[in-house]
């Protein structure tokens, strides 16, 4: 752990309890503006001294909510949605115990306007404050300080995204100092040189098929020199996190969970399904309208084409705008063999098959906004591994099969992980992941950047 994130996090503790006073205060102000008196007169009066004493009291048991669900967790390095999902369930329930509480001595003040607006400027000045420290720490990076320095074990495509993708991250905060292909006597004195000259800060096995002994190895030679080590599991690794112990007639037994996705698991995500569903079908039917009209403009065919994918408990037909011209199907056959990808996925470029106005609704993934109807029928949900052909599921492995488990999603982490540049088994990996470790902040941090990538049209597959 650096010295400079140490900081930073033990920083955060006055910081937040500033912000929550603050947005105390201006709840306090702002209910003494001329637009609200007019509205409703104020009743209470409690003073401006007694309200601040009440309120700094209110923060310091708020700030042990906070520690309590890891905002001040040190190890954790958190994105914009984390922070905001849990600074918004750490106010919600400090307020909740307030609401608690004033139901009970009416005494104190009876503003619920008050209650309300420092409900929503704490939110809004923590989280906000928070990102002004990221940001400073981003910028700090410039000039090497709080920079993790790394060496990555494997020279596979993935390690090799990696480093592309620190090299264009410029406040990323970490920094390629090696990149070895196995562990021996040779690399061992390198990375010494490196460790005492520079100094190595992580270790990280990309390649999982790395020999145990040399993995072995590597875990001591970290460990000796107080170098945090991580590693990229495979298949099985990752199921394998996934586990429980019970005892069964007085033996330990560990079982593999297959997925949080059962009991109030699904049924919590299906209520968010049908209802996001719905208000995004009526708020997007409008722009419906006009892209309908435009695909009708632009080439022969319906608006609309209903596509074979199957599920866990068979087949069914999604809805999605056309992009291709019309009998598009029938020329695939013909553009096998041109295929881009590996595995039993099609993905082609420059596909011959698409129309103008295609592209553009293809780049943007709006051409998947009509499998919100397949979300109210319950066919997919909208997180949830990609949705495929019939025929590209008969060539699947068994643990290939295994993204059949749940509902399909019209976005999902493989989707949001640069799906069009990803292996399928590294696709693969990524929706086992997700099956195996879904929880409602992970749905909401997809959701969020299936939103940029949408907006920015980046990435998109």
């Amino acid at each position: 752990m650096k010295r400079s994130e140490l900081f930073f996090t033990a920083a955060l503790v006055p910081l937040d309890f500033i912000m929550l006073v603050l947005a105390a205060i201006s709840a306090y102000f702002l209910r003494f503006t001329n637009y609200f008196v007019d509205i409703r007169e104020v009743k209470f009066d409690l003073p401006f001294a007694q309200f601040i004493i009440f309120v700094a009291v209110i923060a310091v048991a708020w700030l042990l909510i906070f520690a309590f669900l890891g905002l001040y967790d040190v190890k954790k390095k958190r994105r914009f949605v984390d922070d905001l999902y849990l600074v918004f369930v750490a106010v919600s329930t400090g307020m909740a115990a307030i609401f608690a509480f004033l139901f009970f001595a009416q005494e104190l003040f009876g503003s619920r306007f008050i209650v309300l607006v420092v409900w929503f400027l704490s939110i809004f000045y923590v989280v906000f404050a928070r990102q002004l420290v990221k940001i400073f720490q981003k910028w700090l990076f410039r000039f090497n300080i709080g920079v993790h320095r790394v060496v990555l074990v494997g020279l596979n495509p993935i390690s090799q995204s990696i480093v592309r993708y620190l090299t264009d991250k410029k406040y990323s905060g970490y920094k390629v100092v090696a990149r070895i292909k196995s562990f021996n006597e040779t690399v061992e004195g390198t990375l010494e040189r490196i460790s005492q000259r520079k100094g190595i800060d992580e270790i990280i096995q990309i390649d999982p098929k790395l020999p145990k002994g040399q993995v072995l190895s590597l875990i001591d030679f970290a460990d000796e020199r107080k170098i945090d080590f991580k590693y990229a599991p495979d298949l099985f690794g990752t199921q394998a996190t996934n586990i429980d112990v019970e005892t069964f007639y007085g033996v330990p037994i560990v079982y593999l969970r297959r997925t949080p996705l059962d009991g109030w698991g699904r049924i919590i995500k299906r209520i968010i399904d049908v209802i996001l569903a719905l208000v995004l079908l009526i708020i997007l039917s409008p722009i419906f309208l006009l892209i309908a009209l435009i695909i009708k403009i632009d080439s022969r065919g319906t608006v609309f084409v209903k596509l074979k994918r199957v599920k866990k408990d068979g087949e069914f037909y999604i809805f999605k705008f056309r992009s291709m011209v019309k009998n598009a199907h029938r020329m695939k056959k013909e553009l096998l063999k041109y295929s881009e990808r590996k595995g039993p996925l099609f993905k082609m470029k420059d596909d011959p098959r698409i129309t103008r106005v295609g592209k553009f609704l293809r780049k943007t993934r709006i051409d998947e906004w009509p499998q919100l109807m397949n979300v109210i029928r319950n066919e997919m949900s909208l997180i949830g591994p990609r949705p495929h052909e019939p025929q590209e599921v008969e060539k699947y492995t068994k643990h290939q099969r295994r993204v059949l488990e749940i509902k399909p999603g019209m976005t999902g982490m493989a989707q949001v992980s640069g799906a069009s540049d990803l292996s399928f088994n590294e696709e693969v990996r990524l929706d086992t992941y997700y099956i195996e470790n879904w929880s409602l902040l992970l749905d909401l941090q997809i959701f969020l950047k299936t939103i940029i990538i949408v907006i920015t049209m980046h990435g998109a597959a």
